[in-house]
């Protein structure tokens, strides 16, 4: 099953994501198996930061929520806000979202 995993970046998220971003990655890299997609969410007009978004695929809902829950991000208070949802496949389109040379 697919979820969605949404967090809205807090008023020390600056801070918080460059202490933990080696941990992140490390993460996200352990569980790549499971990650469909990931990404920062950015605000409009400008490449900042406002918060993360990744689509995981797990069997269960308790699965994951302890995904999200030990998400180094979320671990150490990045997110003022923080959802998991499940969600449908609808549309699939990968190649219309090629990767560009920053990595985005």
């Amino acid at each position: 099953m697919l979820y969605m995993v949404y967090g809205v970046d807090g008023p020390d998220a600056d801070r918080i994501r460059a202490e933990q971003r080696e941990a992140h990655f490390a993460y996200l890299a352990k569980n790549e198996a499971i990650l469909v997609l990931g990404g920062a969410t950015l605000a409009d007009g400008s490449d900042a930061r406002t918060g993360s978004l990744l689509v995981i695929n797990v069997p269960t809902r308790a699965a994951a929520d302890a995904f999200a829950q030990d998400e180094p991000f979320n671990r150490a208070g990045l997110f003022k806000q923080h959802t998991v949802s499940r969600m449908r496949r609808g549309q699939w389109n990968p190649a219309a979202a090629p990767q560009t040379a920053e990595g985005e």
